[in-house]
């Protein structure tokens, strides 16, 4: 073993790969990407040992290949962010139906927030639907955990299993101790054996759905009760009593002190630990207690553990406030237990509190600051929330991160005897689980910055070149998730709608359809071409739409890290093969008219999309320039401060981060006006900006 520190998705990379993890797939998307990335670097130096890993040309391709794996008894694990999962959707719903052999894992990580991500979509919400047990972890290492024992549970039931981290927990970092090589599980000697059962016809359908009934009925009580899952589920008592509390006092009636509720999910359980702990720390210094109260992590999401839910709330009364990030999951969830058991008298009569009624977030990330406010509020000590003068804060932040040990640095016997941990069966799974490192916000408010292209992007010159070569023509722009979403921001302003990936290809027809006095135009990346746009296309052939494709082929796949894809010919094996031509593609699905132009290439690139728009009927142009992630810059640009007239146009009309205006700047022919100046920590030499200068003030030349 080594000890490494790694980001959450490089741990659970290495975490699957302890477990015997044969076959890996996926598509790019943050915050899920580094997961494939690490398990192909891994291979790449030889230290993962029998494994295979490619990113597919989109998740529901990554998914069905890993499906013909798993029926062979491999273990196979599948990566994609929240949205990719729905790309996925129709072949998860029918695997697990028709089940799997060889342990089927599926890391699907959420993006509350959005940071990143055209949605808040829960996954949790998804598994319910597909009927697919799913685990929710706090910290990066509960989840490296949760990852190796979801392998097991998926073979144990024949069904997927999903692992479901937020974007703090994938690109949190912490140090592991990981396998200096590992070996991929061998396939079963007998591979995959033909049964009826893999062929998902309506009646064998039907006799599954009472199969996967039985099988969550089994796992929710595994969740429960089993000390492997049950680990994963960990309890506490704090406040008044709350050292000498055990977990089975806690659960009992007979205590006499009435205890609130705390339950929380995923990463919001380390923000209210570490808001517990704020809390009891200020108390302890005014010499006070916190009310009694039990808390409760749910890692193991769905199938919901009633059983152990129900231990839970017989040991609280009053209220429970509920905190979790996206949809009110688990707020449903203990509802629902209380609702159940609402004929047995000596159920309990509890107020639910979370995002239903406003008591905690109904959108976006959890923090620790907001949790703080929140839970002083339930437990009725506002004051211990209060904020003091900008000074005396400042001191406090200071003494608390400076003096105080953090959770990694305290024993199980040092958070015993805070009282935030209670003697018990469970008090070791939950002792030192969770590791936070909180740092308060600087009162100075940050610049805004918004996102932009990058300086030399060659997706900046292909919609310069559309807008230009549509001028006041009516027309309609759709476009697509990557880099060039970014197309709609001023001053290029080329994008007016943004759906899902590939969705730009079809929605452009169907303007076309409603509006056929407006041109409609679709830009794509070269990733995603491959990914999801090439059915739209087809679709437009074969109806005889009157679209125009714009793609922009900037050979990568660039949002999201710059990964491969079929057009590169790299793969995550190491070997090259023959790039898909992108135009032969196009000329198979029957596009008749087919331009190229070097989107660098102003004056080219402008008469290639008048060419395309010209045409009734589908038309594309490709536009061809590297990332500029890509390569070197060889040359920057320069601007004559003697011909450089402060008209702004290089800035105006392509809104390139290069370059910058000094208002403070005067020259022979700017006068008063200021002049620009190229910024060259920045500036990458493209030219783009030298064909939209009217007084030639800039030129591009040797660094």
């Amino acid at each position: 073993m080594a000890k490494k520190l790694l980001m959450g998705n490089e741990a659970f990379a290495h975490a699957a790969l302890e477990a015997g993890v044969r076959v890996v797939a996926g598509y790019p998307g943050t915050p899920s990407s580094e997961l494939v990335e690490t398990v192909a670097a891994l291979h790449a130096d030889g230290s993962a040992e029998g494994v295979h890993v490619e990113w597919s040309t989109n998740e529901k391709a990554a998914l069905e290949l890993l499906a013909g794996a798993a029926y062979a008894g491999a273990r196979v694990l599948f990566t994609c962010k929240q949205v990719g999962l729905n790309v996925a959707s129709d072949a998860l719903m029918s695997l697990n139906y028709v089940g799997v052999k060889g342990g089927t894992v599926l890391f699907v990580a959420d993006d509350p927030g959005p940071i990143s991500s055209q949605t808040e979509q829960d996954t949790r919400r998804f598994a319910s639907f597909a009927k697919v047990p799913v685990l929710d972890p706090a910290t990066p290492d509960q989840g490296f955990q949760m990852m190796k024992a979801a392998f097991g549970l998926s073979e144990r039931y024949g069904t997927p299993v999903i692992v479901r981290p937020t974007t703090r927990i994938c690109h949190a970092s912490t140090f592991f101790d990981v396998a200096e090589s590992t070996q991929a599980r061998p396939v079963p000697p007998e591979g995959f054996e033909r049964d009826p059962r893999w062929v998902i016809f309506p009646r064998r359908a039907f006799e599954a759905h009472g199969e996967i009934n039985d099988r969550l009925s089994a796992i929710a009580a595994d969740f429960a009760n089993d000390p492997q899952f049950a680990a994963f589920n960990p309890t506490f008592c704090g406040g008044a009593g709350g050292a000498q509390a055990s977990n089975a006092r806690a659960a009992s009636a007979s205590d006499d002190l009435p205890r609130l509720g705390i339950v929380a999910g995923g990463v919001s359980a380390a923000y209210v630990l570490e808001a517990l702990r704020m809390l009891e720390k200020r108390a302890a210094a005014a010499g006070k207690s916190l009310p009694p109260y039990t808390f409760w992590q749910v890692g193991t999401v769905f199938p919901f553990p009633r059983d152990k839910a129900m231990r839970f709330l017989r040991g609280v009364s009053g209220s429970v406030i509920v905190f979790e990030e996206l949809d009110h999951v688990l707020e449903d969830e203990l509802l629902a237990t209380i609702g159940a058991a609402a004929s047995d008298p000596a159920a309990p009569h509890l107020q639910i509190r979370g995002k239903l009624d406003g008591t905690t977030r109904d959108r976006g990330e959890n923090s620790v600051e907001d949790a703080l406010v929140r839970l002083a509020t339930f437990l009725e000590v506002p004051e211990l929330a209060g904020l003091p003068k900008k000074a005396a804060a400042k001191a406090a932040r200071v003494e608390e991160t400076a003096d105080e040990p953090s959770d990694a640095e305290q024993t199980p016997a040092d958070l015993q005897a805070s009282g935030r941990v209670a003697d018990g069966p469970e008090a070791a799974a939950c002792a030192g689980d969770v590791r936070f490192a909180y740092q308060a916000p600087s009162d100075a408010p940050l610049p805004v910055r918004p996102p932009v292209l990058c300086a030399g992007c060659p997706h900046r010159g292909s919609f310069y070149a559309v807008k230009r070569a549509l001028g006041k023509a009516p027309a309609v722009l759709c476009g697509d998730i990557g880099c060039y979403t970014l197309g709609n921001a001023m001053p290029l302003d080329a994008v007016d709608t943004c759906l899902c990936m590939g969705a730009g290809i079809t929605m452009a027809q169907g303007f076309s359809v409603a509006e056929p006095g407006k041109k409609a135009l679709a830009f794509v990346g070269d990733s995603t071409f491959f990914a999801s746009a090439m059915t739209g296309i087809a679709n437009a052939v074969y109806n005889g739409h009157d679209v125009t494709f714009c793609i922009l082929d900037n050979a990568t796949t660039a949002m999201t890290g710059s990964q491969p894809h079929p057009g590169t010919g790299v793969t995550l094996m190491g070997e090259r093969r023959k790039p898909l031509s992108i135009p032969r593609v196009l000329e198979a699905l029957g596009v008749e008219r087919i331009v190229a132009a070097n989107p660098l290439d102003l004056q080219a690139s402008i008469d290639a999309v008048r060419d395309a728009v010209a045409f009734e009927g589908p038309s594309a142009v490709i536009f061809t320039s590297p990332c500029v992630q890509l390569f070197a810059p060889s040359a920057r640009a320069a601007i004559d401060v003697d011909v450089c007239r402060g008209c702004k146009k290089c800035i105006t009309e392509i809104g390139c981060p290069g370059i910058g205006f000094n208002a403070d700047a005067r020259g022979p022919k700017s006068g008063e006006r200021g002049q620009a100046f190229v910024d060259v920590g920045l500036c990458n030499g493209c030219g783009l900006c030298v064909q939209v200068c009217p007084f030639d003030a800039i030129s591009v030349g040797d660094r």
